[in-house]
């Protein structure tokens, strides 16, 4: 089996968000050496004043200077872009080059790229995250890896230093995770809000129904965290978009229908959160589907 990636390898970034700047970071102060890319100039700049690392010329001599190439990008269509496109990652990539896709994207989109990409001799991997901003900050990420056991098991050091890695399966398998994990979170929250909003207008106080909730059977990601934290302050400030958890519903929506999966609910979320995208927009945070609720007071599902 080729040799791990471990430091201090040169390692491409590209994307340097809300997410990928601690991710990056961490990788920085763990002794790998980063060659960063971003559309946003400024933020390549603002990650040059944090951490020793250089700037790619182009996403080509990012490809053809590190041996692993990272992503973290808003979906799988900006991720086939930056690799494949014209002057792309993959140009400069050689054979033995790993790419570590740890954005959202498709499942049925990454075997597809996996394809393309081996064809040039390159390997992929999807491994995404769950935990938000806070703990790709600490180095606590869940990561979804699918892709072969030997080329997982090579990443890992790498991977270990953003957080706990699970090994999905084959290639896709990582992002299909990722889908199914924020649909539950999706739902989590949205059916929190009904029952929240039902007890309030009921007279219940909401820190009540909470503390109540988390000491019996309808405790929830939500309840635990989302509403304490983000919604009963009124700051919803999670620091993931509602357009992303948008985005991830279709996504999983895509991969139950491919596999002709029962999907009523999963059908009804989606098209709750599409909704409340299309009116709050994509940059929202995804606890103001709650702000969204709000509004819909009075109506039920003969109107929808």
């Amino acid at each position: 089996m080729s040799e791990s990636f471990s430091p201090p390898e040169s390692v491409g970034f590209i994307g340097l968000g809300k997410m990928g700047e601690p991710m990056a970071l961490r990788l920085a102060r763990a002794g790998y050496r980063l060659l960063v890319a971003d559309a946003s100039g400024e933020a390549v700049t603002r990650f040059m004043g944090k951490a020793r690392c250089e700037r790619a010329s182009s996403l080509r001599q990012l490809g053809a200077s590190c041996r692993v190439a990272v992503t973290m990008l808003p979906d799988g269509k900006v991720v086939r872009e930056v690799l494949l496109g014209p002057d792309g990652v993959a140009a400069g990539l050689n054979t033995d080059s790993v790419v570590i896709d740890m954005s959202s994207s498709s499942p049925v989109g990454t075997r597809e790229l996996n394809r393309e990409l081996a064809g040039r001799g390159v390997t992929l991997i999807d491994a995404p995250v769950s935990g938000g901003v806070r703990k790709a900050v600490d180095g606590t990420l869940a990561i979804m890896a699918g892709g072969a056991a030997a080329t997982v098991e090579r990443c890992r050091p790498l991977l270990e230093v953003l957080g706990r890695v699970f090994a999905t399966g084959a290639t896709g398998s990582g992002h299909a995770m990722k889908s199914l994990n924020n649909y539950l979170s999706a739902a989590n929250l949205a059916v929190t809000a009904e029952a929240m909003l039902a007890g309030e207008r009921f007279g219940l106080d909401p820190a009540v129904m909470i503390s109540i909730l988390n000491a019996s059977t309808g405790r929830n990601s939500a309840t635990e965290h989302k509403y304490t934290s983000f919604v009963l302050p009124r700051n919803f400030a999670s620091g993931f978009s509602l357009g992303l958890m948008a985005k991830d519903l279709r996504l999983a929506l895509e991969l139950a229908r491919a596999t002709q999966a029962p999907a009523s609910l999963l059908a009804a979320c989606t098209r709750l959160w599409s909704d409340a995208e299309s009116e709050l927009g994509f940059r929202a945070d995804n606890t103001e589907i709650v702000k969204y609720l709000e509004t819909r007071s009075g109506r039920g599902d003969e109107d929808d």
